[in-house]
């Protein structure tokens, strides 16, 4: 494909606004905004060069890890891909993304794009990107501030979905999902999901949002192309098409299970014939947690020392399912939350009986988030909401007997705490 030099312009002034934004330690959404409004057609010249397409995934909770799945998976079958890793899922953010790595003529060297996208924009931006292959997780309760519904979550990405030309990956274990219409899809739909089995060996199963529109509340039980059947800590088995693939997750809980089995049969329809299990357990073996999901990173600045677990949520299911899939209690527990999550009495439907005390509470919410551990009966150490204060509370504790801390945060509050131990926003802790 060529690319005229009318994109330069726009590619240059968005590098350099990427420039700026990066000094001032922020900002990933607004070079992409610049860009966008110097050259509307960019990102669709950009998405258009991609011999085997353009992937999308959406959903409530996951897209970042199952967009990293995808991402190493196709990599492992020696793929380029390009994905937007730090989750700017949002057109600017998108454009953003590409950005970074694009030439001044607006190419990027990838023969793939894996892109996880805001399903409030995803049919806008299926539009302009032309995906091949659509991914919908799930559909649970999140940001009703801003969507108001679970149920119109559902219809934009099903009304997304519509638009992919080679295949639609979607969810048989969620009651919204598992009832897409083949009828409205220009492409074939293959269903993951659990076996029920590894559901009910969950404390609170999948916590899917329950169908309250169509007389159905549960899902419909397709047959699964890709189905989690043992689930041991980070030890897996998918079964794809009936052929088991035992992959080791890049952190533990059934939810980056169900993640890995979505991840398996995207791949599985980008490569086509060209698909090969021990790729995929290959890539899985060499997958360093997402950015901020399941991240082991060093406490203090000798990196022989204790470690942070970071554990980052974005809503109740989110932080529920996470809190199921913990290993024993945690030994020294830092729980934040930001002005990024407005409303956080969601806090009040999820279980948190697996913790037997929070060494520090932290972030613009700390008092609110104190409120429910007191309700709950959970001692509390320390109140700061100051994250940085919070650290180093967190830092002058005695190490503990794993070497180990768990954080649990939500996002603002995971790239904030990230960045005060050290860490950029593109490293990947790989520990």
């Amino acid at each position: 494909m060529t690319f005229r030099a009318k994109y330069v312009p726009a590619v240059a002034v968005g590098k350099l606004a990427r420039f700026a934004t990066r000094l001032r330690g922020g900002g990933s959404a607004f070079p992409g905004y610049v860009a966008n409004r110097l050259a509307p057609t960019l990102l669709s010249s950009i998405a258009a060069q991609f011999p085997a397409g353009v992937v999308f995934v959406l959903g409530s909770n996951g897209k970042t890890t199952t967009t990293h799945m995808i991402s190493e998976v196709l990599r492992a079958h020696g793929l380029r891909v390009f994905t937007n890793p730090t989750g700017a899922n949002l057109p600017q953010g998108v454009t953003s993304a590409f950005l970074a790595d694009a030439t001044l003529f607006g190419r990027v060297r990838a023969d793939v794009a894996v892109l996880e996208v805001d399903e409030g924009y995803a049919a806008d931006l299926a539009d302009i990107l032309s995906p091949r292959v659509i991914v919908a997780l799930n559909v649970q309760v999140d940001q009703l501030y801003r969507f108001y519904e679970t149920e119109r979550v559902a219809d934009m990405m099903l009304d997304a979905t519509t638009r992919a030309s080679v295949r639609v990956v979607t969810n048989r274990d969620d009651p919204y999902l598992s009832k897409i219409d083949p009828s409205t899809l220009r492409a074939p739909v293959s269903f993951f999901g659990a076996s029920d089995e590894v559901v009910a060996a969950s404390a609170h199963g999948l916590n899917n949002a329950a169908d309250t529109r169509s007389g159905t509340a549960q899902a419909i039980r397709h047959e699964a192309e890709s189905e989690v059947t043992a689930v041991s800590g980070r030890e897996v088995e998918i079964s794809l098409e009936g052929r088991s693939i035992p992959v080791r997750l890049p952190a533990r809980g059934l939810h980056y299970a169900v993640d890995a089995a979505a991840a398996v049969s995207a791949a599985r329809h980008v490569l086509g014939d060209a698909f090969r299990p021990e790729a995929a357990q290959a890539g899985f073996a060499a997958m360093a947690p997402a950015y901020g999901r399941g991240e082991v990173i060093p406490l203090r600045r000798d990196p022989a020392g204790e470690l942070v677990e970071f554990v980052m949520f974005k809503n109740g299911p989110s932080l529920q399912l996470n809190i199921d899939a913990l290993d024993g209690t945690p030994e020294r527990l830092l729980f934040a939350i930001d002005e990024g999550t407005p409303d956080i009495s969601w806090l009040y439907d999820v279980d948190l009986s697996a913790f037997d005390h929070v060494d520090v509470i932290t972030g613009e919410k700390a008092h609110q988030i104190a409120t429910r551990f007191a309700y709950a009966g959970i001692p509390i150490g320390v109140v700061e909401p100051d994250l940085e204060k919070a650290v180093e509370i967190m830092r002058s504790f005695p190490v503990t007997a794993s070497g180990r801390q768990n954080w649990f945060v939500n996002y603002e509050l995971m790239m904030i705490g990230r960045r005060v131990l050290g860490h950029g926003d593109q490293e990947i802790a790989r520990r």
